[in-house]
């Protein structure tokens, strides 16, 4: 699956009084103007097309894991910080209802932010899902310093870092320097758990 394809066949989550595909679209267009690039030229350092950013930013499509890890990436923002408005508060309660959550309808990934977005934070601590046989498709390799942790909570994941595979089971962990490309399946009978945390505060 293309993360063109996936993106045009995602559907957002309800955020509450704004819907999750309005945040994303804004989010987006503000990071992309506070570093003062035009769209041809954040095209060019994310390698999502022109078009499709367009789109993401009237709301009119909502991008596929791939595609959002590429434009975060590109604009040096976490996952998270694209799918939800920054707060000062420190003491943060996140309804379940509240959490913004990425659905790719063709393969059935789902992903959870759970993670409060606070300004100055490099954290995003997100829930996936995977359901049988399904895989994430390629994450695009962050800036050197962002690490990632794992913990698999129900089924088995395959994780494929650079030149690397490992196999997960239920409660095991990993944790990898993630400035290489990485790809995970679910290569168990059942729907797949895991939590994953990315820390980008080794940037700072």
């Amino acid at each position: 699956m293309s993360p063109k394809s996936a993106a045009a066949k995602s559907k957002p989550a309800d955020n509450g009084e704004r819907s999750q595909l309005e945040v994303l679209a804004e989010e987006v267009r503000i990071h992309r103007k506070q570093r003062g690039l035009p769209l041809e030229a954040l095209a060019e350092l994310s390698g999502v097309s022109r078009s499709m950013i367009s789109k993401i930013e009237r709301a009119e499509a909502v991008p596929s894991t791939a595609v959002l890890s590429r434009l975060a990436e590109a604009l040096g923002v976490t996952f998270s910080r694209l799918m939800a408005p920054a707060t000062e508060r420190e003491v943060l309660h996140i309804p379940a209802a509240r959490q913004p959550v990425l659905r790719d309808e063709t393969s059935g990934f789902l992903r959870r932010c759970i993670s409060p977005v606070l300004p100055g934070r490099g954290i995003d601590w997100v829930l996936n899902t995977l359901p049988p046989k399904a895989t994430t498709g390629e994450f695009v390799a962050h800036r050197r310093g962002v690490s990632e942790y794992i913990y698999l909570l129900k089924g088995r994941l395959n994780a494929t870092v650079g030149d690397r595979s490992i196999v997960l089971a239920e409660g095991d962990s990993l944790y990898f320097e993630a400035d290489a490309g990485h790809t995970f399946t679910n290569i168990g009978s059942g729907p797949c758990e895991y939590f994953l945390v990315i820390d980008s505060s080794g940037l700072r």
